[in-house]
């Protein structure tokens, strides 16, 4: 029996499963493969070692929302995987975000798998590729693809996508096409073209031909990304025919925004309140302080330094009165609305950024209800996905 196609998604992610659009992708997997009968995987991505973007999280003080950065008492270089989760860390996170399942096991992974239960239940698996049984079996492969000078292709491919105007978040000039891994440490060290491995080290791939390797551990159909994980992509794009293996569709990631409770907004309305626009939203019906405000000439009799300061006061009084318009504006925003406008732009784009992006997804993940509101609305058409907090 052939084995069920996968649709797949996955991402280094950070303590506390941050950021929360991670389980924006999950859910949209998810949604995927309930419609086309596939399974949805969740690819861990427990061998990457970027470590500042692991442990930088955000977490509540109270009613505020404040940056944390976990520390991992690890060589710099150790996979994601590897990296330690103890009691202390533990402790942290509580702190942040409140009462948390304990880890399956005492490291990072462990924590994630732990968290993710909710997922898990509802259907999505979870794959680490760095499990022995799983990654052993494909060193074989991985070695031949070494042989077939990929680094080549991708370079190649670098320079027709900067030559098209295309984004290049990943240079294969610069960064490394194939790691060492040991699976004893979880150090994973930068390979050079032609030289060899260790004994009982592990051929891994850098992020360009990582898909290439998803592929050959799983039979993926179809894969929810980003939109910097779609530019790296493409860097991969010649490289599928070169190792034997069919490219997957690609299915854009939604974003989803969490509404305070008894807030309505669209889509199309974000932008505005992302930057506090708020006569962009709804004007004041009735009259505005600036135009009860009228601009005089100063005398010509008084001496010059008196008349600019006499139009520098006239100035200070109409940026004093537009504030007062705003003040206006604001609060017809609030009543299309139905709230403070400004406590729903702060909800929605903390630190000036989507919400997905900067918070962790503790909350959704403890909210079963949000949780399958989000996935219901998962239809595989609509890019912008917005619900109101249960």
């Amino acid at each position: 029996m052939s084995p069920r196609p996968v649709v797949a998604t996955g991402q280094q992610i950070g303590a506390g499963w941050s950021p929360a659009l991670s389980v924006a992708k999950a859910l949209a997997a998810l949604a995927e493969a309930r419609r086309t009968g596939a399974e949805a995987v969740y690819w861990l991505a427990d061998e990457d070692h970027d470590r500042a973007e692991v442990a930088s999280v955000a977490g509540w003080a109270g009613d505020r929302l404040i940056r944390h950065r976990f520390r991992f008492d690890t060589r710099l270089g150790t996979a994601m995987g590897w990296l330690p989760w103890t009691a202390g860390h533990q402790a942290e996170a509580v702190a942040l975000w409140g009462s948390l399942p304990e880890p399956t096991e005492p490291t990072l992974r462990g924590h994630l798998l732990a968290l993710g239960q909710p997922l898990w239940e509802r259907g999505l698996r979870p794959f680490s590729p760095t499990e022995p049984a799983v990654r052993e079996p494909i060193q074989a492969e991985l070695e031949r693809w070494r042989t077939l000078d990929l680094e080549a292709l991708l370079i190649r491919q670098a320079g027709s996508l900067e030559a098209q105007g295309a984004p290049l978040p990943l240079d294969p000039r610069v960064q490394a096409a194939w790691f060492s891994l040991d699976p004893m440490t979880g150090r994973r060290q930068r390979l050079e073209p032609g030289a060899p491995l260790a004994e009982g080290h592990w051929l891994s791939p850098g992020a360009a031909i990582r898909p290439l390797m998803q592929s050959l551990m799983l039979p993926v159909v179809a894969v929810v990304l980003g939109p910097s994980e779609r530019a790296y992509w493409r860097l991969c794009e010649p490289l599928w025919e070169r190792v034997g293996l069919h490219a997957p569709k690609i299915l854009p990631r939604p974003s989803v925004y969490v509404l305070p409770r008894g807030f309505s907004v669209d889509a199309g309305q974000l932008d505005a309140l992302r930057i506090g626009a708020w006569d962009g939203l709804a004007s004041w019906p009735g009259t505005l302080p600036t135009s009860k405000f009228q601009v005089t000439d100063p005398d010509p009799s008084w001496p010059e330094p008196l008349q600019a300061r006499f139009q520098r006061e006239q100035a200070r009084s109409r940026e004093r009165l537009a504030k007062l318009d705003r003040r206006l504006h604001r609060e017809a925003t609030g009543r299309l609305f139905g709230g403070d406008p400004e406590r729903l732009r702060q909800a929605l784009f903390p630190f000036g950024a989507p919400q997905e992006r900067v918070i962790s997804a503790v909350p959704w993940l403890r909210n079963g209800a949000l949780l399958d509101a989000i996935l219901d609305r998962m239809d595989g058409l609509t890019s912008v996905i917005l619900v109101e907090e249960p």
